[in-house]
């Protein structure tokens, strides 16, 4: 088996972003979210990233996120919000990395997003794997509900149905949800390169939640099937941040 660690320590998992070190590109606000985990196995999730990118591990495992939520209030540096384009419905299947520099971050299997002109910007610019589908979030009292249903590009019909219940539990501290969420930055590839492109918001308010309902083909088509199969080991909501985009860096192969 290949080396699957980097060249030097990764940086240490803080629940406080570093700030950005110049003009923000893209600001967002990230509103109810639902963070569903699930252990697997390091080599499996090697060959989704993109090069110069290793796996990142918590307790032995790598870990798979599935994560409904809305976007809102998008924006160019610190233009005016976006009008429609800048709100939407939102579900992505996310992965840990860590590139040879110890920078810890996202890679992004793929983003389920309601708003066909934010996909294809996205998918232009920086080749984030955006794709344009059917969604629906709603919220009764403690419950929430994210459905999705994917129209562009294919395959049709990918998607699922998620509902959970907020538990009055505050997390704070925890070092499985700090690594889950303490994300400040994404990696990708794009026109033969990888990309780290940094993030900074403030600390995530968590809860821990119940799952009431999962049906999921996304994680399975995103390369690892049967991994929702079984219920989370990690079940976390917060009310949203802010965030901030700077941007890109070259990511060394």
């Amino acid at each position: 088996m290949p080396d699957l660690l980097p060249s030097s320590p990764a940086q240490p998992v803080t629940a406080d972003a570093p700030p950005l070190r110049g003009p923000a590109l893209l600001d967002q606000v990230w509103r109810d979210l639902a963070f569903l985990h699930w252990r697997v196995e390091p080599e499996r999730v090697a060959p989704l990233l993109p090069p110069g990118v290793a796996p990142d591990t918590h307790d032995g495992s790598s870990w798979v996120g599935l994560i409904p939520f809305r976007l809102t209030d998008a924006r160019f540096g610190s233009g005016p919000v976006l009008p429609y384009v800048g709100s939407f419905a939102e579900t992505n299947v996310r992965l840990y990395g860590v590139d040879a520099t110890g920078r810890r971050g996202v890679v992004f299997a793929s983003l389920e997003a309601q708003r066909l002109a934010f996909v294809l910007g996205a998918r232009v610019a920086l080749n984030i794997p955006y794709t344009w589908a059917r969604m629906r979030a709603r919220r009764d009292a403690d419950r929430y509900t994210y459905e999705s249903r994917r129209r562009w590009p294919g395959p049709r019909g990918l998607g699922g149905r998620v509902e959970v219940r907020v538990l009055p539990e505050e997390v704070a501290g925890d070092p499985l949800a700090d690594f889950l969420t303490a994300r400040w930055g994404l990696f990708t590839h794009h026109l033969g390169r990888t990309f780290y492109l940094p993030n900074e918001h403030g600390r995530w308010p968590l809860r821990r939640l119940e799952l009431l309902h999962l049906e999921d083909t996304l994680v399975a088509a995103a390369g690892l099937p049967g991994v929702t199969d079984r219920a989370p080991d990690s079940a976390l909501f917060s009310a949203g941040v802010r965030t901030r985009f700077g941007g890109p860096q070259h990511v060394p192969a």
